[in-house]
């Protein structure tokens, strides 16, 4: 057990019971390659295509043998590109009846290595497993030293993976055993969890407030990457049922359990969804279409701003609803004590209400300014480094500085508390974003 100190829990209302509600989908589905940073696609399907759940739709352009798989079996309805002709998403309209490539049961404690590396490759779900350092999808190339996988969704409203994997203990230990075959698996989980006796992982329990859950936090905690090394990451552990299921069935099946959570939400409950779907049918009668509101496609701290008309992310395991709080109208502003106010430094009186829930809205409340070196960040960032140093950094381009302060056993999300807390008002997850890019051009 590793006990962290460091943190900050922050209690919203709106969390997703205990329940699934069934939705019925209105078979429009997509796969945006955005949601694998550093992978640059190339689209190996054209319109009018008919593709089976599991073959491939793009490609890593720089690792062609990296496929990404569709989620069902259907037409290609549309290749949609953006400015340059970015590819942004591939679109496809699902068959009624859904057809399955079939790649084969597979016993995987007969298999090496390159036969697991080799099948995931095959079946198009290789491109989810990341790797530190530059937090990006990982290639087949470089071996790695460590598998870390994170199974603790510590962040406010997420969907608790205990309740997900209910059910699918044999699905999530085969993707484990699989895992094993390449290199040592880290295993980190929360207290009392269920997943504490999965065999052929070091299993680590996290005591602690978020962001304990981030895979780069227990990396640094376990055993940090140093320059010249490579670890896969899985921060996203419905990843490892995707891999179960394809060693016990031979199918590619990307359902995963999604919270629908928020304050705006009628009634935040569980639903079983495709990676790709359209969040239309999720989304219809969830909320008060006449208020102002923000849907995320993911977690209130690292999630993208999206509409009805998007589709579920690949490593999204909630779709959040908050106030947008564009017409919040404040009698007297900051002066009043603001008892239904979150405030991390007791600048509000609602400290003095205990645990309480907060209805936070999507404001920033104020504007970008001076960093002030207050230590701030470390109150929040579990890791031994020095969080302000390192933006500063990143933001003055200094590569020798960036690498002494540990950058490369950063991700963005791990700044995600820090940006949130942050008096200077700074897009901290976008800076280190952009130093990881600059960093990974300049050794490439």
């Amino acid at each position: 057990m590793i006990k962290l100190r460091k943190g900050l829990d922050i209690t919203l209302e709106g969390k997703a019971e205990e329940k699934k509600i069934q939705l019925k989908s209105n078979g429009k589905f997509a796969l945006v390659p955005d949601d694998f940073e550093g992978v640059t696609p190339k689209v190996v399907v054209k319109e009018g295509d008919h593709v089976k759940a599991g073959d491939a739709l793009f490609v890593n352009k720089q690792y062609p043998e990296v496929k990404f798989a569709s989620p069902v079996s259907g037409t290609v309805r549309e290749v949609v590109r953006g400015e340059r002709r970015k590819v942004l998403c591939v679109r496809v309209d699902a068959d009624e009846q859904q057809e399955f490539t079939d790649f084969g049961k597979k016993d995987v404690s007969k298999l090496v290595d390159e036969q697991v590396i080799n099948a995931l490759l095959e079946a198009g779900i290789f491109g989810y497993i990341n790797q530190l350092p530059y937090a990006v999808s990982t290639n087949p190339s470089v071996k790695p030293r460590a598998i870390f996988v994170s199974a603790l969704r510590d962040k406010p409203l997420a969907c608790d993976f205990e309740y997900e994997v209910e059910g699918q203990i044999d699905d999530f230990q085969t993707g484990i055993d699989a895992l094993s075959r390449i290199a040592t698996v880290y295993l980190g989980v929360g207290v009392g969890s269920k997943l504490e006796n999965t065999k052929n992982a070091e299993v680590t329990v996290f005591d602690g407030k978020c962001p304990a859950g981030n895979v780069g936090v227990q990396v640094n905690n376990i055993a940090p990457v140093n320059k010249g090394e490579v670890v896969w990451t899985i921060g996203d552990p419905s990843v490892v049922l995707f891999i179960g299921r394809l060693f016990n069935t031979g199918k590619v099946d990307l359902h995963r359990t999604v919270a629908l959570c928020g304050s705006e939400v009628k009634n935040p409950a569980h639903v079983d969804m495709l990676v790709g779907e359209e969040l239309s049918t999720l989304l219809s009668n969830s909320y008060d279409a006449q208020k102002s509101v923000r849907i995320i496609n993911g977690n209130v701290l690292t999630g993208r701003p999206t509409t009805k008309e998007g589709f579920l992310g690949a490593h999204t395991s909630e779709i959040t609803v908050i106030p947008e709080g564009n017409d919040a109208d404040e009698m007297l502003g900051w002066i009043l004590p603001r008892f239904k106010q979150f405030s991390v430094n007791r600048s509000y009186f609602s400290w003095l209400c205990g645990k309480k829930k907060y209805a936070l809205d999507a404001r920033v409340k104020g504007g970008e300014r001076h960093m002030i070196m207050s230590g701030e960040y470390d109150k929040v960032l579990p890791m031994d480094i020095y969080g302000e140093y390192l933006i500063k950094a990143i933001i003055a381009g200094d590569i020798d500085r960036q690498e002494a302060l540990g950058i490369y056993e950063v991700a963005p999300e791990d700044f995600a508390l820090a940006e949130f807390v942050d008096s200077s008002k700074l897009e901290l997850q976008r800076i280190v974003r952009e130093g990881l890019n600059i960093l990974r051009k300049e050794n490439a």
